[in-house]
């Protein structure tokens, strides 16, 4: 059974971080400030863009990384 969610950890790890990867880099900076606020107001639809859906993806696949990790440290504290 350790086995099996050690794995599960490690393809959640491996998930965690293709995930990060691929989100875009937020501007930062005096022009990020000048030009996100233009961006956020021409764009009603974020929620249904890519980097929306990769940032909820990574905020899920995280939480289950952290509760797999809880879960080995409980096994192996019993076992």
């Amino acid at each position: 059974m350790t086995l099996f969610i050690t794995i599960l950890q490690l393809l959640c790890g491996l998930a965690v971080i293709l995930a990060v990867l691929f989100q875009s880099g937020k501007s930062a900076g005096l022009s990020g400030a000048i030009g996100g606020v233009a961006d956020t107001f021409m764009s009603k639809g974020k929620a249904k863009t890519f980097d929306a859906k990769l940032a909820k993806a990574t905020k899920w696949i995280g939480a289950v990384f952290i509760v797999l990790t809880l879960v080995l440290n409980i096994m192996s504290v019993r076992g």
